[in-house]
């Protein structure tokens, strides 16, 4: 008790660690919280060690956290709900993950249409083994109630995930799951349907992190680039893609032409977002670019967000899901290298040695996790195509 220790505690003034009764005694605030904080099950605090079979760590810390579940997430085709014709195209598509959608593309005067094309295909489209979800509408609405309901009581077991949009904090995630648990319930529904918030809104990027750790449903976060380009009153009238008047001229050199470097506007938004997912063991996952007829600034795009730690690229036409399938696919000299390096870590480990030389470059422990998440995503798209 540290009523018997009062040095271990804050002082009053501390406006965090001000007093706090607990049952008969004081504490501060800080170590009132220790207290009251609920012990964390097994499953979730060991630390998992690394092996071939076996899952990385989705932290560094002794509290690791649980992984979201393992999906295929290189491209991801969104689908009016009003064109229910085009549902069953997309399903035959590359697409990894195809997305009915209920909101943006779809005219309030539609919406219950839309809903109705979304369930009867949940029903009756063959989607295979892809991963299928619904954009719902946002929480500030007056459809999202029936959205949930009505696709988890009339839709079978099909549905995998729900895209919530225009999610601003935890408690915008927490309503969701609230009634997406109900009506799961009142069904016997088995399999649990899984999350992906967009963060799309200047509140939604500040409390990204709270969002990422809002449910045990989350799996993946999104980068809406168009809303977050309105709502930050950003001067641009395109969807993602770079901005010719965001950059920097080089200094003044004599009479020498003065170079301009563009810069990624979008930058700041998108490496916080993957940082947040990763962090929570979620998929970051980049949103749209609107230039349908822009084939190679689509696929600039996907380097990019594959170079920050991206899973995978909005597609909102059928032609862009190959360029991102492409980009967000080991090459084939990456499988290789990486099986390589699999290879010479087990030879050093059963010589036990801690790191090895390989073609010149050392290789340790985080490059058999570099390794392994290759061969895993290879092994991968290779079972998604049998």
């Amino acid at each position: 008790c540290l009523k018997d220790a009062p040095e271990l505690c804050c002082k009053a003034s501390d406006p965090t660690g001000s007093p706090f009764s607990l049952g008969s005694e004081m504490f501060c605030r800080p170590v009132a919280a220790a207290l009251l904080r609920p012990a964390a099950s097994p499953a979730r605090t060991a630390c998992v060690a690394w092996s071939r079979a076996g899952a990385v760590r989705a932290s560094h810390s002794h509290h690791s956290l649980v992984p979201a579940p393992d999906r295929l997430d290189r491209s991801e085709l969104y689908v009016p709900g009003t064109q229910a014709k085009l549902i069953p195209k997309a399903a035959k598509s590359a697409a990894d993950i195809i997305v009915m959608d209920l909101e943006d593309s779809v005219a309030p005067s539609e919406k219950e249409t839309a809903r109705k094309n979304v369930i009867k295909a949940l029903q009756e489209v063959d989607f295979g083994n892809k991963t299928v979800a619904v954009r719902i509408n946002a929480c500030d609405s007056v459809f999202q109630y029936k959205d949930v309901a009505e696709l988890i009581e009339q839709s079978g077991e099909r549905l995998d995930m729900f895209i919530l949009p225009m999610v601003g904090n935890a408690s915008d995630v927490y309503a969701v799951d609230m009634l997406t648990t109900q009506a799961e319930r009142a069904v016997g529904r088995k399999k649990r349907i899984g999350f992906g918030m967009i963060i799309e809104t200047p509140l939604g990027l500040s409390n990204v992190h709270a969002i990422a750790a809002a449910s045990k449903r989350n799996e993946s976060l999104h980068f809406g680039v168009a809303d977050y380009a309105a709502s930050t009153k950003s001067r641009t009238t395109n969807i993602g893609g770079p901005n010719p008047n965001y950059g920097v001229l080089t200094d003044i050199d004599g009479d020498k032409p003065r170079d301009f470097h563009w810069g990624d506007v979008w930058h700041y938004a998108l490496a916080r977002i993957v940082v947040a997912a990763r962090a929570y063991g979620l998929r970051p996952v980049d949103g749209p670019f609107g230039d349908i007829a822009d084939p190679e600034g689509y696929k600039a795009q996907c380097n990019r967000g594959a170079v920050l730690g991206c899973e995978g690229k909005w597609a909102i036409h059928p032609s862009q899901v190959a360029l991102a399938n492409e980009v967000y696919s080991p090459s084939e000299a990456e499988v290789t290298k990486a099986n390589r390096i699999l290879e010479a870590m087990d030879k050093a480990q059963r010589e036990g040695l801690g790191a090895v030389s390989l073609d010149g470059k050392l290789i340790d422990i985080a490059s058999i996790k570099q390794a392994e998440q290759i061969v895993k995503k290879s092994d991968a798209i290779a079972a998604a195509a049998m």
